[in-house]
């Protein structure tokens, strides 16, 4: 019976097998929007993201390869305030390496910023991910602001969540 049950158990340490993980967390401040985006691909997709990275196939990560795919991942994204496209700029990045990108537990972190003066009042933030496919997974959250002055109302996502609205207030 026990060896039954134990058939049903997944692992804690499971990877994702046949999907890209793009998992972001918006921290929104009085003077910038600071977003960061955790890239994860799974077993199954690892090879097709490591293919788009090492551009010169030579098996490497070379800086100026993960600068690329750092600022692709930035081009398929969009920031708006208030219906204002934003301006999002490459803040830091780190990539690990090959072999835990192939295992599926490799995750390319992008820190990205975008300046954005708050004035009192009520702003609506959109933010949007084109990613990178069909096996594309998306997970979109903002973060407790650390400004006491700044407070979220409300925070809706698409389906899929490719596409995040936060309604936010400003006190004065």
């Amino acid at each position: 019976m026990l060896a039954g049950l134990t058939a049903f158990v997944v692992p804690a340490w499971a990877h994702r097998l046949d999907e890209y993980l793009q998992a972001t967390v918006i921290d929104v401040s009085r003077q910038e929007i600071d977003v960061v985006l955790r890239l994860t691909p799974g077993v199954d997709v690892a090879s097709q993201v490591l293919h788009q990275i090492d551009t010169d196939g030579d098996g490497g990560l070379s800086a100026q390869e993960q600068q690329k795919y750092a600022q692709y991942a930035i081009s398929q994204l969009s920031l708006t305030l208030d219906g204002i496209s934003l301006s999002i700029k490459l803040k830091d990045y780190v990539f690990p390496n090959v072999e835990e990108l192939r295992a599926g537990s490799g995750t390319i972190s992008l820190h990205l910023r975008a300046q954005a003066v708050l004035k009192p009042g009520r702003h609506k933030l959109r933010y949007s991910n084109q990613g990178s496919g069909a096996d594309t997974v998306y997970l979109v959250n903002a973060q407790l602001p650390h400004d006491h002055t700044i407070h979220i109302q409300s925070q809706k996502r698409s389906p899929n969540q490719a596409v995040y609205d936060l309604d936010f207030t400003v006190d004065q």
